[in-house]
């Protein structure tokens, strides 16, 4: 953990992780866990047993992005890093030891980088995984019984009054961190052909068991990983199945475990620094003019296309203006996303000048090229239609610029016969046109459509001929009908407990054209609603 607040550093400190309904002690600073706090203790607890105790939610994000950046560090030591679990590396040191002067060398490498960083690091090193695996966390720690009444060495409730005095972490503390002195180091690596006698007096859970499989195996005696190697393979197999077996064989090396190094992000930014400071808009797009072609081409090379860039001013008084630009579809093209930050290249607050312009592009996508095929007049069609989904798509991202890309909606066809589930809304920028035929209604749909509005009209399923909505009396001058729709019965739609409804197409005396229906109440009481209304 870094010290991002050193006035923590001599204090007692501990991460706190919600697990269910109980918050828990998750990961503990040397001061802490030299007084008694472990991990997996419950908070209230920590406190108990620690004065003073600070306590930090957990961030996972920060977690992960922390690791991330561990991860670019340990690319010194070896080209081969990989991330494991949420708190730990794996580096691939194969030909790499000696141009650190060895393996004893290359440790005191690490723990001097990890001090400075303010970490407590625990490693390993073997020749497989998994045994570097269990020497980086059970180097050292010796194989506890279980206390099941078969162990010697068990005493008596009565005579355990008269045991010696034993150190804190027996009585449930945890272990007071060790300095990683030279014959400390030494005994977290393994060196060429020893893994078995620096795997043997560790426990059996150095093997990357299950606690169900350590437990069973401690019930039977066999506490170590010596104990487990001495047996046969196909007894340990037959009562514990083939993953004990093949963890035996990845700590010794006979089943291949390789390391596959994380795939570096891509990162597409340029940047700019300006002799004098600009404070005009127009100053501000002639400098985007100059950078963003460059980072069009750079997101053209590696086959992607952004769908939001950031445009960041650096002002000469320290601060830092930003805007965000979202595109419709993921794009390279300079041409088509200029516009976007011309429209909010005014929210920029120039302030006493800005001296440095920066783009990066903070979400991209693969981008794969489409060429018409076929003959002349197939090729002209497909490049119309290309041509027309880009105006599309351009003209969403304009929109989208003034309101937000989230507040532009198109409809998809979906398949229920009932009125109001007939279509389907979804995010402009985040979905294609629908190209085939949309699904024809049984009867007459109207524009407009809203939830059911009772009518002032007698509880008769015959249409009335004068009624009142929203105010206004209306009479009707002629009607189409009636379009009869029964609910899902699968589905318990509350809008639906009215039971089936007859739908009719009304013209009224005032001009408009309704769509009133008449449920006939199999759960509620019977009505005249109105649903719609065609323009």
């Amino acid at each position: 953990m870094i010290r991002l607040e050193p006035e923590l550093g001599d204090q007692a400190l501990v991460i706190v992780a919600e697990e269910g309904n109980t918050q828990t002690v998750c990961s503990v600073n040397v001061e802490a866990q030299g007084r008694g706090v472990h991990v997996g203790q419950p908070i209230r607890d920590a406190h108990a047993m620690c004065d003073g105790l600070v306590a930090k939610s957990r961030n996972v994000l920060a977690e992960k992005r922390f690791l991330s950046i561990l991860r670019r560090w340990a690319g010194k030591f070896s080209p081969w890093v990989s991330e494991e679990g949420r708190d730990a590396l794996v580096v691939d040191l194969t030909g790499c030891a000696h141009l650190f002067g060895g393996e004893d060398a290359l440790v005191a490498v690490v723990q001097d980088d990890c001090t400075d960083l303010g970490l407590s690091v625990h490693l390993g090193l073997a020749d497989t995984r998994g045994a570097a695996w269990a020497l980086a966390r059970y180097a050292g720690q010796a194989a506890q019984s279980n206390r099941s009444g078969d162990a010697i060495d068990q005493e008596a409730r009565a005579t355990r009054s008269r045991a010696g005095k034993r150190r804190h972490w027996t009585k449930g503390g945890a272990a007071p961190v060790a300095d990683m002195s030279r014959e400390t180091r030494q005994n977290r690596i393994a060196g060429a052909g020893q893994t078995y006698s620096a795997l043997s007096p560790l426990p059996v859970a150095a093997l990357r068991l299950d606690a169900e499989t350590t437990a069973q195996l401690g019930r039977l005696g066999l506490r170590c990983v010596g104990d487990v190697l001495g047996q046969p393979r196909a007894a340990l197999a037959r009562r514990f199945g083939r993953g004990l077996v093949l963890r035996l064989d990845q700590a010794m090396g006979s089943a291949p475990e390789p390391i596959s190094p994380a795939r570096p992000a891509h990162h597409f930014a340029v940047r700019m620094s300006l002799p004098e400071p600009i404070g005009l808009a127009d100053d501000v797009m002639a400098g985007v003019d100059r950078l963003l072609p460059n980072l069009c081409q750079s997101l053209k090379d590696k086959g992607r296309g952004m769908r939001c860039l950031q445009v960041q001013a650096f002002r000469t008084d320290h601060a830092a203006e930003m805007i965000e630009v979202g595109l419709a579809r993921p794009t390279h093209d300079p041409v088509r996303i200029r516009p976007l930050i011309a429209l909010k290249v005014g929210d920029i607050d120039a302030g006493f000048g800005i001296d440095m312009l920066r783009l990066e592009a903070v979400q991209h996508e693969p981008l794969h090229e489409r060429t018409a095929v076929g003959h002349l007049g197939a090729g002209a069609q497909a490049r119309a239609r290309h041509t027309k989904a880009q105006d599309i798509e351009d003209l969403i991202g304009r929109l989208g610029a003034r309101v937000g890309l989230d507040s532009i909606t198109r409809l998809h066809p979906a398949s229920s016969h009932i009125p109001e589930k007939s279509a389907q809304i979804m995010s402009a920028a985040w979905s294609g046109t629908y190209d085939g035929p949309w699904p024809k209604a049984q009867g007459p749909r109207p524009v407009l459509m809203w939830k059911p509005e009772p009518l002032g009209a007698q509880d008769s399923p015959q249409l009335p001929h004068v009624f009142r909505w929203r105010g206004r009396e209306h009479r009707r001058i002629r009607a189409f009908g009636p379009e009869r729709v029964a609910p899902e019965w699968w589905l318990d739609d509350p809008n639906w407990r009215s039971g089936q409804r007859d739908y009719w197409v009304t013209e009224t005396d005032r001009g408009d054209r309704l769509w009133l229906f008449f449920g006939h109440g199999a759960t509620m009481s019977a009505g005249w609603f109105c649903q719609g209304h065609f323009l």
